[in-house]
């Protein structure tokens, strides 16, 4: 008896579908996850129980590593601008446009004011490389930190922005005491008593920023 033969058909899959799917997953991961901020020192903090979350809008970051240089950061580029043109006028320091708008997009700060121009005038490259070996002064004669925490604080007032607007602490754990101490007493001198310091959960596979007063 003839064998009979199956007549071969094609296996063509449509997968239009699956990269509609795919495309619409996509995008959903890109408009939903919050990015990690470039910071220019690495910085283990100290672990807590707390699970309050900072807030990511109308804050001011302060980071600072355990030899004691303070770098900020700010969640709104337009906020960042305005501060160093106020810092600049301060200091009798005009900051062209194109220096200003560069300021802006910066994710985390640091040189001090008086060489913030060659700063700014540096590549991308050359400024990751130099900022870590900077920072903000903080000393009796020079305290530049204050002058920045003042002049963001008179923005969020001018904006509306007081009641929302938060400070925040990131140090490394190895930091010692009196160089978060003298953060501290800066910010109560200016009358800014409360803050929240950026510390990880404990028991936990990752970190999350807590608050604490």
């Amino acid at each position: 008896m003839p064998k009979v033969k199956v007549s071969r058909k094609s296996t063509f899959i449509d997968m239009t579908a699956m990269s509609d799917v795919t495309v619409l997953l996509l995008t959903f991961f890109m408009l939903t996850s919050t990015f990690i901020r470039k910071e220019p020192v690495q910085v283990n903090t100290p672990g807590s129980v707390s699970e309050i979350k900072i807030p990511e809008t109308d804050i001011l970051q302060i980071l600072v590593d355990p030899q004691g240089k303070i770098f900020l950061s700010m969640d709104k580029q337009v906020d960042q601008m305005e501060v160093l043109r106020r810092i600049g006028e301060d200091n009798n320091i005009e900051f062209t446009t194109k220096e200003l708008y560069d300021f802006s997009l910066l994710p985390t700060f640091g040189s001090p004011i008086g060489t913030m121009k060659q700063f700014l005038a540096m590549d991308t490259e050359d400024q990751d490389k130099n900022l870590k070996d900077l920072g903000i002064p903080n000393d009796s004669t020079n305290n530049q930190f204050k002058q920045w925490v003042q002049a963001t604080r008179a923005l969020m007032k001018e904006s509306d922005r007081n009641d929302v607007f938060k400070i925040a602490i990131k140090a490394d754990a190895t930091t010692p005491y009196p160089i978060i101490k003298k953060v501290m007493d800066d910010l109560r001198e200016l009358r800014e008593n409360r803050y929240n310091l950026i510390t990880s959960l404990k028991g936990g596979a990752s970190s999350e920023p807590s608050e604490t007063h």
